[in-house]
């Protein structure tokens, strides 16, 4: 009789409690992304994430499942198609009925513009003096970061190659599309997302601007926590598969010395592999970073009789599982990553 009773108990309780309203389709173009909306719709529901597992928005194919997610959907959250170029037509034919979001475009963020370029070592890092956080050296047009084809004749040759992919990696503008890697435009995104959201489903907005300010604690803490791991090897150059920590570099002040390709779509040729072999030794380059999608046997070629050492960094989150706590660890990733490689080479 006191089970009976416990569990009738039980039973008011439940059916007293404010449930929360179910929460709209929502589609998320990439995992960095995903994990922000995610974060934003704990408790109230879950994305759908069109790039899974290893796959690369760089070279990613539509498949059957992705367009009934489209179909299906309130909102559609993506960077844009400077980076999810295979999301451009789809989104046009198929979420007719969906708002869709295009997070490069959202209010506060810092852009930088895309450098041309894989040799970028001549770039001027006269914001190295600054400290890190609150830096107000470059706008949000930060035409400094500009590459110098005078000043690197095979980055502009190689430039000239790629092009035929014009597009890849930043927008009709001209932006650098790696956005998310500086926790401060997580933030700006975090902020579109919950608006967009809130108007979506109403029902739900108190709990949206919760989850919002949950994860504006925990990014700046991640902030703070990177610039502390990266301090002790901040100074030391390095190289990486293409040009996609821009946002990272001018965040905490790494030296960012080149990249192997301009577009991880076009694998370079053996010119180009000597040209990179060539400045890693010019440079002093203590580490060469692959990534997990693109060809990590290059690395070995290009430190092959040199010093530097080789590790890997994962922009896009390839090799973690979809959800909340993704980008913190994409972001503690890089930084540990960094930190391992370059302070353990001489």
């Amino acid at each position: 009789m006191k089970s009976t009773s416990a569990l009738l108990f039980a039973s008011t309780i439940l059916l007293s409690s404010p449930v929360a309203a179910a929460g709209p389709n929502v589609v998320a173009s990439i995992k960095p992304v995903h994990s922000l909306v995610a974060s934003i719709m704990q408790g109230v529901g879950e994305p759908a994430l069109i790039v899974e597992g290893a796959a690369s928005p760089h070279t990613y194919n539509m498949k059957p499942s992705n367009a009934a997610a489209l179909q299906a959907a309130k909102v559609v959250f993506w960077v844009g198609p400077g980076l999810e170029a295979f999301l451009d037509k789809p989104l046009d034919a198929l979420s007719g009925g969906a708002k869709v979001v295009e997070l490069s475009e959202a209010p506060g963020l810092d852009k930088l513009k895309f450098r041309e370029g894989g040799a970028f070592e001549a770039h001027d890092h006269a914001h190295e003096g600054e400290a890190g956080h609150g830096e107000e050296g470059h706008e949000h047009t930060a035409g400094e970061a500009e590459h110098d084809h005078a000043a690197a004749p095979e980055a502009a040759a190689a430039h000239d190659h790629d092009h035929a992919h014009e597009g890849h990696d930043h927008d009709h503008d001209g932006f650098d599309m790696h956005l998310w890697l500086d926790p401060r435009n997580a933030k700006a995104m975090a902020a579109e997302i919950e608006k967009t959201l809130a108007a979506a489903d109403p029902d739900n907005a108190a709990a949206y601007k919760a989850n919002l300010d949950t994860l504006n604690q925990r990014l700046d803490a991640l902030d703070k926590s990177l610039v502390e791991t990266v301090a002790p090897v901040k100074d030391k150059p390095f190289i990486v598969f293409h040009d996609a920590y821009q946002y990272f570099e001018h965040r905490y002040q790494v030296r960012v010395a080149g990249s192997i390709t301009v577009s991880p779509e076009v694998l370079p040729g053996a010119e180009r592999l000597s040209q990179i072999h060539a400045k890693i030794k010019e440079l002093g380059a203590t580490c060469v970073f692959a990534e997990p999608q693109f060809e990590p046997k290059l690395i070995n070629v290009v430190i092959e009789g040199t010093p530097a050492k080789s590790g890997t960094l994962d922009p896009e989150a390839a090799t973690l599982d979809a959800g909340p706590d993704l980008y913190f660890q994409l972001m503690e990733g890089i930084g540990t990553s960094l930190k391992t490689c370059l302070g353990s080479a001489s």
